[in-house]
C-alpha cells in the first residue's frame, strides 16, 4: 500500500489499521499458513517486510517460530521481530555482498558473503573490533544455525544430497570460525559496556511516593468507572492497577501485563487449613487472610505467583464486570487489556507515566527491573538465611539455588505468610526498621495505612549517615586509625546505636 508523495502531512510512525487489512487481502503464497500471513499483515509495509514476503527460507523459518509460539498472541511480536532481522540482513547483504536470499548464506563458498553482510547490519568497526548492535550480532548467528537446520531437513525430505552436505558443512565452519569473526567481539563489546555501570537504586521515598499517588488515582478511578462506566476510565484504572501489582510484587512487567482473566478468576479462594494454621504466627495468619495469590505463566513457562492486596483485587473485579461495556473484545484474553485491541498495556510505560507524575527524584530508577534489583540488594539487611534467600528469589522468579528449595510449609501459604512481609516492608519504605531481624520476626500490620513522611530518610542516605557517625566516633575519616579494633563494631548492639544517632529514636526490638 503506497501513500501519495504529495500529501503534505506526514504519516504516523507504525502501521494503520487500513494497511493491515489490504495487505492480508494479498493473495497467501503457498506453504504460507493462513496465521503467519496475518502476522506478517500487521507488520509495517515496506522494503523489510517486501524481502520477508518473497524469500522463502525466511517465511519457512517464520513458520517454525509460528508452530511453536503462535498459540501465545503474547509471542507474536517476537515472531515478527526475528523475521524482521533476517529481512534486514538479506536487504544490506544486496547492498555489500553478491548474495540475493538468505539460502545463498548458508553456502559455505559463502561463508565469508554471510560474515560481511551480519558485520555490516551490526555496525563492526575494523579498528576498534567493536559492534555498535551486539546483540543483533549473536541473534542473527543463533537465527543462521536454525536457518541452516531448516534447510538441511527439506534437502533431506526432497533427497537433495548436495543441499543437505552444503548445510552440514556451513554448520561446520559456523561452529569452527564464528566466535573469532562475530560472537567474540560481540561479546566483549557487551562486556565494556557493563565496566563501571553504576548501579541506580531506587530511593525508600520515591517507592512511597509512587505507592501514595497510585493509591489516590486507583480510588479516584474506580469512583469513577462504578458510577458512569466508559472507555477512557476504564482504561486509567487498568494501567494504575498494573503499575501498582509489578510494584508490590517486585515482578517483570512482561509476566505481569500478560496475565489472563481467567488466571484472576480461578485464584485460589480456599480457607487457610486449621493445622498449617497452627504453625504460623497470628500476623502471618493475618497475611494469609488479607492476601491472595494467583499464579501466571513466568519467565521460560515457569508457574510465578501474584500476590493481590484488597483494593487491588476490587479494581480488577470492576475492571471484568465491565469490559465488555468499556470496548474490550471477546477476542481479547488479558486483565489488563487495551480497549478496541487484543492486545495489552505494556508495564514499563505504565511505570514511567505514573514515575514522573508522583515527583519523585529519581524517575528513571522507578522501573521493574530496578525494583527488583531493589528487593534483591535491600533483602541483605534482614537476617535471611539461606532457605528464607532462596524463597524470596523463587517468589522473584531468579533461576539461582532452583535445586534447594526447602519447603516447611506449601507453596502459596508460604508466599502469603512470608514474602508479603518483605514487600510490605519495601513498600512503606520499613525496612531499615527490621534489620538484622529474620522473616519470623517481622511484624508488620497489613491494613496499615502509609502516609507522607517528608522526613524520611533513603536507604543511601541513612547508609552516609551510618558511616560518618562511625568515622566521627573513630577519628580516623577513613585513615587508619592506631588504637585497637573493636569486634563489637557490626554487631546489632552497635547497629541500635548507629540507627539511634542517625534517626534520633530507638529502633524497633
Amino acid at each position: 500500500m503506497k501513500r501519495c508523495p504529495l500529501r503534505g502531512v506526514l504519516p504516523k510512525p507504525g502501521r494503520t489499521r487500513a494497511q493491515s487489512i489490504c495487505a492480508f487481502a494479498q493473495p497467501v503464497q503457498e506453504g504460507v499458513s493462513k496465521g503467519l500471513w496475518k502476522l506478517l499483515s500487521d507488520m509495517k509495509q515496506g522494503e523489510v517486510v517486501d524481502v520477508i514476503k518473497s524469500d522463502h527460507c525466511i517465511l519457512k523459518y517464520g513458520e517454525q517460530k509460528y508452530n511453536l509460539m503462535g498459540h501465545r498472541r503474547s509471542d507474536h511480536e517476537l515472531i515478527r521481530q526475528k523475521m524482521r532481522e533476517l529481512g534486514r540482513l538479506v536487504l544490506k547483504g544486496r547492498q555489500v555482498s553478491p548474495l540475493k536470499s538468505l539460502e545463498e548464506y548458508i553456502d559455505p563458498a559463502n561463508f565469508q558473503h554471510t560474515v560481511n553482510a551480519v558485520k555490516a547490519v551490526t555496525g563492526f568497526q575494523c579498528e576498534t573490533n567493536k559492534i555498535a548492535v551486539p546483540t543483533l550480532a549473536n541473534k542473527l548467528g543463533q537465527s543462521l544455525m536454525k536457518v541452516a537446520d531448516i534447510v538441511s531437513c527439506d534437502a533431506r525430505i526432497s533427497g537433495d544430497t548436495t543441499k543437505v552436505q552444503k548445510a552440514e558443512d556451513f554448520k561446520h565452519i559456523y561452529q569452527t570460525r564464528w566466535r573469532e569473526m562475530i560472537s567474540c567481539h560481540a561479546h566483549n563489546t557487551l562486556e565494556e559496556k557493563r565496566y563501571n555501570a553504576p548501579l541506580i537504586l531506587p530511593f525508600a521515598d520515591d517507592v512511597k511516593k509512587l505507592h501514595i499517588y497510585l493509591k489516590e488515582k486507583q480510588q479516584e478511578y474506580y469512583s469513577t468507572l462504578f458510577n458512569a462506566p466508559n472507555t477512557k476510565t476504564w482504561a486509567k484504572l487498568a494501567k494504575v492497577t498494573l503499575a501498582q501489582m509489578i510494584i508490590f510484587n517486585r515482578k517483570r512487567q512482561g509476566e505481569a501485563c500478560l496475565m489472563p482473566v481467567q488466571s484472576f478468576e480461578s485464584r485460589d479462594k480456599s480457607t487457610l487449613n486449621s493445622d498449617i494454621a497452627d504453625s504460623l504466627s497470628e500476623v502471618e495468619q493475618a497475611l494469609c487472610k488479607y492476601f491472595s495469590r494467583v499464579e501466571i505463566r513466568g519467565k521460560r513457562g515457569r508457574k510465578i505467583a501474584v500476590l493481590l492486596a484488597p483494593e487491588m483485587i476490587k479494581s480488577m473485579e470492576l475492571l471484568v464486570k465491565t469490559r465488555e461495556v468499556c470496548g474490550v473484545p471477546k477476542e481479547n484474553i488479558y486483565m489488563f487489556a487495551i480497549p478496541g485491541c487484543e492486545t495489552s498495556f505494556r508495564g514499563s510505560d505504565c511505570l514511567r507515566c505514573f514515575a514522573m507524575e508522583c515527583g519523585a527524584k529519581c524517575p528513571k530508577a522507578l522501573s521493574s527491573t530496578k525494583l527488583r534489583k531493589h528487593i534483591s540488594t535491600m533483602s541483605r539487611v534482614l537476617n535471611m538465611n539461606d532457605t528464607e534467600m532462596d524463597q524470596l528469589a523463587d517468589f522473584l522468579g531468579h533461576d539461582i539455588r532452583i535445586h534447594r528449595k526447602y519447603y516447611r510449609l506449601p507453596e502459596g501459604t508460604l508466599q502469603l505468610a512470608k514474602i508479603t512481609k518483605v514487600l510490605m516492608a519495601m513498600e512503606q519504605g520499613r525496612l531499615n526498621e527490621f534489620r538484622g531481624k529474620g522473616l519470623d520476626q517481622i511484624s508488620i500490620n497489613p491494613t496499615e495505612c502509609v502516609e507522607p513522611d517528608p522526613g524520611i530518610e533513603s536507604e543511601t542516605e541513612l547508609s552516609d549517615h551510618s558511616h560518618d557517625v562511625t568515622s566521627s566516633e573513630t577519628g580516623t575519616s577513613g585513615v587508619n586509625s592506631s588504637r585497637p579494633v573493636n569486634t563489637n563494631e557490626g554487631s546489632p548492639e552497635r547497629t541500635r546505636e548507629v540507627m539511634k544517632v542517625t534517626s534520633g529514636k530507638e529502633p524497633v526490638q
